[in-house]
């Protein structure tokens, strides 16, 4: 009976049309080191980011929503040319409606990554939830995917594989590449 399990996914993934990310523990492996009272520092993978390129070579719109602040993650967002960035959200569902109405598309035609509590309730409303490897238990039971590789070790570019797979276009994408 997986098979049923897996047409469900494709036939959500057909219709995709964002990816949204959280940052620790998803983009990073959820370790922040402080320099003193303001900066930060956060470490993430150069393959995650070429897993978002590929997402947004396939036509996925892709956002960020975390519940900290950081000149860091705008920074890896200009550089990933992620539009998108709600930073400073502990309700993370009121950053996801103004998205929604912002790209009019429906909670249904999202891809979510995530792997702590807060992002429980946009896993509950999204099309296709996913979590990381390190994600906590209670996260774990809302994923449609748990990626074997842990946040911020290649779990983003894991999952946009999976999720290029179900559409059908992962082959051409990675092609498209080398």
């Amino acid at each position: 009976m997986w098979w049923l399990r897996r047409n469900h996914w494709q036939h959500l993934a057909t219709n995709l049309q964002m990816l949204v990310l959280d940052v620790d523990g998803v983009m990073t492996d959820g370790g922040i080191i402080l320099l003193g009272n303001t900066e930060q520092m956060k470490r993430f993978n150069s393959q995650d980011g070429l897993g978002i390129n590929m997402a947004r070579t396939s036509g996925l719109k892709v956002a960020i929503i975390t519940g900290r602040k950081s000149e860091v993650v705008e920074s890896r967002a200009k550089e990933l040319k992620i539009d998108d960035v709600y930073q400073g959200y502990h309700d993370k569902t009121l950053a996801f409606t103004s998205l929604l109405q912002e790209h009019n598309i429906q909670a249904s035609q999202v891809a979510y990554i995530g792997d702590d509590l807060p992002d429980v309730p946009l896993m509950k409303q999204v099309g296709i939830p996913v979590a990381v490897r390190n994600a906590r238990l209670e996260v774990k039971r809302y994923a449609a995917y748990v990626t074997t590789a842990s946040g911020g070790h290649g779990a983003v570019r894991e999952a946009v594989e999976w999720l290029l797979e179900l559409q059908g276009k992962k082959d051409s994408i990675i092609n498209s590449l080398i």
